[in-house]
């Protein structure tokens, strides 16, 4: 029996009324959801700041150099060309090491030149350098709900503008409850706006405050203005600002979406457009707060650009800077720094013409691959070139006795601002690699251990290197025992040095040279001295004047 039409329009409408209902109840659901995020943003927590820590380079082996190279020999060669490619092969063979090392070392010096210039930044940052503060601190900011713009730091103290939401972007219409107690969406009242916008502008007020100060180690107090678009006027002004410690932000607790209110209470001189009338209710206006008294929101103000067709100052050009702080620099993807050289490439960059023989004294041992050296007498100093700064190789020469070379990396006092700044056997490298002993070896009749030395990857407390030797003491010997002593530095552009050390037969352990920093016509230089002075203590007293504690 088909259905009657008042059946059919009673199911129309009951059909009607669940589709209502059901977009209510989604409508009542958004506008909780929406309420509940724009009032909680304080809840979250930010990590403190911690010293960067750089990732070291991939790990590369002799299997993986030896295929490059034999890629590279055997381009070109026919599977048949037997003679060719056996040639091709010990070729490779004998680069691959080389290549190897040559890129390990260079990796290494990257990294320590990273582990340097994060060093640097964090140095920065604690100190509460300007720059480096803002720039951290709008980074952090750029994906907040609320703009926010550091626009600078004096001393522990930081200036903060943040955005907020405009009061008229407020929806209509809030959840509420019909008299049987069901769900319901009511007009939103004028307090009731109010209410939601200010404590909306209290969350992100105490949000912007906690994710600073976890940025910026070193700040201690914000200063903070909000700023938005006033309901009356539609004109951009300030509606609150105030001082903020950090120990009155940590102190906390902030658990519930009330809490958010509290920062009206916490800070210091804190003004607000919205106040508290004495009958207990919120004001129902909002007007723009008197700037005159802040030295520095006036300043912003009167710096304005004016709206186009208005004679008005405004603060449009602030606003559109809060609204897009981050920085341009971010945007740009980073160059790879670990990139890894292609086997041909190395092999161009190290494949000059074989250099003329050294012109060292005639005792000196005849090191392959040495460049013609310019001879140093105690005492001489010279500027290092630009280059040298790449990259240092030192050899340390000799014969008659047994030696080894230590090195001390030491602040503008000469002394090491920690154990990790001496280098010797048991410590071979330090400043995440930047001075290494590369080892020692037999070189027909005489003995050469090697250092490398990278001065751009010195951390900026290091103002001075002592290149310097000791014997065994156990062994009685003093540098007196040594024969053809002699000390040999080159750096990339082929420039060399060096230095034959006295020997003397009252000590048993020697700086023979060093690296300092040195400020020329206002520009900071790299400089080399040869030295030659020792101590009858050996090894012992060689560390002490250099400030190692020796037990």
């Amino acid at each position: 029996m088909a259905p009657s039409a008042a059946q059919l329009e009673r199911a129309r409408r009951q059909a009607e009324r669940a589709q209502q209902q059901a977009e209510r109840d989604a409508a009542i659901a958004q506008l909780e959801e929406l309420r509940r995020q724009t009032t909680s943003v304080h809840l979250q927590s930010f990590p403190p700041a911690r010293p960067p820590a750089v990732p070291g380079p991939q790990q590369l082996s002799l299997a993986w150099a030896l295929a490059e190279a034999q890629a590279h020999h055997l381009a070109g060669l026919g599977l048949f060309a037997r003679a060719e490619r056996a040639a091709a092969k010990r070729r490779a063979e004998e680069d691959a090491p080389a290549y190897l090392a040559a890129e390990e070392a260079r990796l290494q010096a990257v990294h320590g030149e990273l582990t340097a210039e994060a060093g640097q930044w964090w140095q920065a940052l604690v100190a509460n350098d300007e720059e480096t503060v803002c720039e951290a601190v709008n980074y952090a900011f750029s994906d907040n709900a609320a703009a926010g713009c550091a626009v600078g730091a004096d001393g522990t103290v930081l200036s903060v503008v943040m955005r907020q939401q405009d009061i008229d972007s407020l929806p209509a219409q809030m959840p509420g409850l019909t008299p049987s107690g069901r769900p319901t969406l009511k007009a939103l009242s004028k307090r009731d706006r109010t209410l939601w916008w200010l404590t909306s502008m209290g969350s992100n007020v105490v949000a912007t405050l906690k994710e600073a100060f976890a940025v910026a180690p070193g700040i201690t107090a914000i200063d903070l203005a909000v700023l938005t678009r006033l309901p009356d006027t539609q004109r951009l002004g300030f509606v609150a600002y105030g001082r903020w410690t950090r120990q009155a932000i940590e102190a906390g607790p902030w658990r519930e979406t009330t809490d958010a209110l509290r920062f009206l209470d916490i800070g210091q001189d804190v003004a607000c457009s919205v106040t508290t009338t004495a009958s207990g209710n919120l004001s129902s206006s909002i007007k723009p707060l008197d700037t005159s008294r802040l030295p520095g929101l006036q300043s912003l103000l009167d710096h304005a650009q004016d709206d186009a067709g208005s004679g008005d100052a405004t603060l449009a050009d602030l606003d559109e800077d809060v609204r897009a702080n981050v920085p341009a620099a971010h945007a740009a993807p980073l160059p790879d720094r670990y990139r890894i050289r292609p086997f041909a490439e190395w092999k161009t960059q190290t494949a000059p013409p074989t250099p003329p023989a050294p012109t060292a004294p005639a005792h000196a041992p005849a090191l392959t691959g040495r460049a013609p050296a310019t001879a140093l007498t105690p005492g001489q100093n010279l500027v290092l070139p630009e280059e040298a700064r790449q990259g240092l190789l030192i050899a340390f020469s000799f014969a008659g006795a047994d030696a080894d070379l230590t090195l001390f990396l030491t602040n503008a006092d000469g002394q090491v601002t920690c154990d990790e700044d001496f280098v010797f056997y048991n410590q071979p490298s330090t400043a995440q690699g930047a001075v290494r002993l590369l080892g020692k070896q037999s070189e027909g009749p005489h003995t050469v251990e090697r250092a490398a030395v990278h001065l751009n990857a010195l951390p900026t407390h290091i103002q001075r290197i002592t290149i310097a030797i000791n014997m065994d003491v156990d062994t009685g010997l003093t540098c007196g025992a040594l024969t053809h002593a002699s000390l040999y530095t080159d750096c990339v552009t082929g420039a060399a040095w060096t230095f034959q050390p006295p020997a003397d037969p009252d000590v048993r352990a020697m700086s023979i040279a060093e690296f300092y920093r040195h400020t020329t016509n206002g520009q900071q230089v790299w400089k080399l001295r040869a030295i030659g002075q020792g101590w009858a203590d050996g090894l012992d007293g060689l560390a002490r004047a250099h400030g190692v504690n020796v037990t």
